[in-house]
């Protein structure tokens, strides 16, 4: 019975995938929850709601995927910071979002993004990703949707991935600490014809409308297919490239020097009569 439902789904796409010049644009909400319990600290319900309020920019956000049958572009919408605003020290990681680039043809996946002022274009693995189909079903909007999960390691630089410490202190790195996995699952729609989905997701046989992968949801709330005016797609080409794992090892260590920095200056407030 799956495997007929694979087959039915797999040809669906095929037959829709003849459409000549088939393209779109569909709009994200993405909403990331956080851990309050911030190392055993109690913390009154107004506290938890002024730290939420200050981390809104950061744990809700707004992105656009244009795409066509091959390619797809996916990118943060920018938005005007609140006048007279305080830096926090999650400002002060200085990420600034950008293009995320796939071209499913030709395996080609490219980020294009800046941290501390520095341009980046990070290539990764454009491997299809290993999903394990469904056939759940529920629908989003007018869209039928199907569900897919899949297994995967938890970013280093997610927040998820933030509260690991890092172990280059540690005298024997053999020891690092082994990567925490997630399943992702996600709701796809056949009645889109793009192997396409938001952030690092694509590779099932319709656009991706939902994901739900730790504690972050991104959920598709506008579709425009076939636009009247051309969507053009542009292959991001600013910045030093690196590899994703480059990228992260750059990342991390730019972060330690950050917590040394701040515990120096801890200790050194401490030391003063």
């Amino acid at each position: 019975m799956k495997s007929l439902f694979v087959l039915l789904v797999t040809l669906l796409t095929v037959t829709a995938n003849s459409q000549s010049n088939f393209q779109g644009k569909a709009v994200y909400m993405s909403k990331t929850t956080m851990d309050m319990n911030f190392g055993g600290r109690q913390l009154s319900e107004e506290q938890k709601k002024r730290i939420q309020q200050r981390m809104k920019n950061m744990l809700e956000k707004t992105y656009t995927l244009y795409f066509n049958q091959t390619e797809s572009t996916y990118k943060e919408d920018e938005k005007l910071g609140a006048p007279g605003g305080r830096s926090s020290r999650f400002g002060m990681m200085s990420f600034t979002g950008g293009t995320r680039y796939k071209n499913i043809k030709d395996a080609v996946v490219l980020e294009e993004t800046e941290f501390f002022g520095k341009k980046f274009l990070i290539s990764e693995n454009g491997t299809k990703p290993a999903w394990k189909l469904s056939g759940d079903t529920k629908k989003i909007g007018n869209y039928i949707c199907y569900k897919a999960t899949l297994e995967k390691e938890v970013s280093a630089l997610s927040f998820a991935g933030f509260g690991r410490r890092s172990s280059r202190n540690n005298s024997d790195d053999k020891k690092e600490e082994k990567p925490k996995k997630m399943i992702v699952t996600a709701w796809y729609t056949p009645q889109i014809p793009v192997s396409q989905g938001p952030a690092e997701y694509w590779g099932l046989p319709g656009l991706i409308l939902e994901i739900n992968a730790d504690r972050t949801t991104v959920l598709c709330t506008e579709i425009t297919l076939n636009p009247k005016e051309k969507i053009t797609i542009k292959k991001p080409k600013r910045g030093k490239e690196v590899t994703r794992e480059e990228y992260t090892k750059i990342v991390k260590k730019k972060m330690d020097e950050m917590r040394e920095q701040f515990r120096g200056r801890r200790g050194g407030r401490g030391g003063r009569g």
